[in-house]
């Protein structure tokens, strides 16, 4: 299927559904897990082990599981990872509904909830490109739509769902949540087969990870697709730290108001993935990256001086509009360009960038606010993004996106897959 016919495959609608059902799900265990959790203790470290265990499998085994991915079938990977979370949850809804649920449950479920979750994102975006034939149009269409309804299922629905489920019984949520993994499995089993990776023999699951790894910190426009959201991500788990209690101080709202202000950059994230494959076709694919990342900066700046809630709502909206552009722009295009081969690995290692780095956004934002002042975190997070803006601009200039395109599209043939070079070759292709 080409851009030329504008339509995307029917496989596509299946896709598109089970990640939504998914994401559904993802929001209701993202608010109903923390307050699963504030019913058994009040100790703000047990809270944190919770929250902290579904990260750590980016962080401990990121490329690792991208280099699995490379050797898996991308399809059985994504149906089995979520019928692997929906059995997982039975466990602990049987453990709520024999009042017999733990601290140290809910972080192991944490933790291999966020591994099946490092198994299906990175098999699902190696799997997109194989699916709509990595033609460029129609991935920017296709993510434009998933990042969409992502942002609507886990951002607006899913969390009121959770706590109202939760209302119902502490077990209730978990399993709306195991249901949802389960219809997703079911839709992703349904999915037209792409061609297996190519085999890699004699080829050690290190070295092929350290191969990935490699093809993204040695190409100047994949490593500047990749420090946009890790250095995106300090930024903004810098400002989240001390967003409410700046909403608090400095803007004079309450619980609600809050809740509002969140509303508006979800708003803003779904406006901004809308328009994304717009911005890309007018300005060019790397001038919108360079402009949506100075429009995030100049946002914050924004929030930082806001006179008052209005305005702080309008520069959210603004910076969330940034950001869904972005995410839409950023791994189209590396799904674009990135050999099927090697799409698995280099997925997880920029994905594990941007995972590493929220940690040291979120402790730099509450240092900054307890040292200095309530707005020092958002001016510096406001620097960073300009800063970062000026830095990547030539790494991901219109020119190096297309001359990565006009390179990437004589070797797309994806009905008939190549042999796959081994570690060594990588590294010399690389040089």
């Amino acid at each position: 299927m080409t851009s030329e016919t504008g339509k995307l495959p029917t496989g596509f609608g299946r896709l598109w559904t089970a990640q939504t059902v998914s994401s559904l799900g993802d929001g209701v265990m993202h608010a109903a897990l923390p307050l699963l959790a504030l019913t058994l203790t009040r100790d703000p470290m047990a809270l944190a082990v919770v929250t902290a265990a579904g990260t750590l499998p980016w962080l401990l085994f990121g490329v690792l599981g991208g280099a699995l991915v490379d050797r898996w079938d991308r399809r059985r990977t994504m149906w089995v990872a979520d019928a692997a979370r929906a059995a997982l949850l039975a466990v602990p809804a049987a453990a709520a509904a024999l009042d017999v649920l733990s601290i140290p449950l809910l972080a192991a479920v944490a933790f291999l909830l966020g591994l099946g979750g490092l198994f299906f994102d990175t098999a699902a975006t190696a799997y997109l490109p194989d699916l709509l034939g990595r033609d460029p149009a129609l991935l920017e269409r296709a993510n434009s739509r998933l990042r969409g309804t992502q942002t609507a299922a886990s951002g607006f629905a899913g969390p009121p769902a959770g706590s109202a489920l939760l209302a119902l019984g502490r077990a209730v949520p978990l399993l709306a949540d195991a249901v949802s993994f389960a219809l997703s499995a079911l839709l992703v089993r349904s999915l037209p087969s792409t061609p297996r990776p190519a085999p890699q023999a004699r080829e050690s699951l290190l070295g092929q990870a350290r191969a990935g790894a490699a093809y993204v910190f040695r190409d100047r426009l994949l490593l500047g697709l990749a420090l946009r959201p890790a250095v995106g991500n300090v930024a903004f788990l810098a400002v989240e730290t001390v967003l409410a209690l700046f909403a608090h101080e400095r803007l004079g709202i309450g619980t609600f108001g809050y809740g509002l202000l969140l509303t508006a950059e979800a708003t803003g994230g779904l406006l901004g993935a809308a328009i994304a494959s717009f911005l890309g076709r007018r300005l060019g694919t790397g001038t919108a990256l360079t402009c949506t990342a100075a429009v995030e900066g100049l946002a914050i700046l924004g929030l930082a001086t806001a006179p008052n809630a209005y305005v702080a709502a309008l520069a959210l909206a603004v910076c969330g509009a940034g950001m869904g552009a972005t995410m839409v722009l950023g791994p189209s295009l590396r799904q674009a360009i990135v050999p099927a081969r090697l799409m698995g690995r280099v997925a997880s290692t920029s994905r594990m960038l941007a995972m590493c780095a929220a940690p040291f956004g979120a402790f730099l934002g509450g240092w900054l606010a307890t040292t200095h002042d309530i707005r020092t975190p958002l001016y510096t997070a406001a620097g960073l993004l300009l800063v970062m803006t000026a830095v990547t601009a030539t790494m991901t200039s219109n020119r190096r996106v297309e001359a990565a395109l006009r390179a990437a599209a004589p070797t797309d043939v994806p009905d008939q897959p190549q042999p796959a070079p081994s570690a060594r070759e990588e590294s010399a292709e690389l040089r």
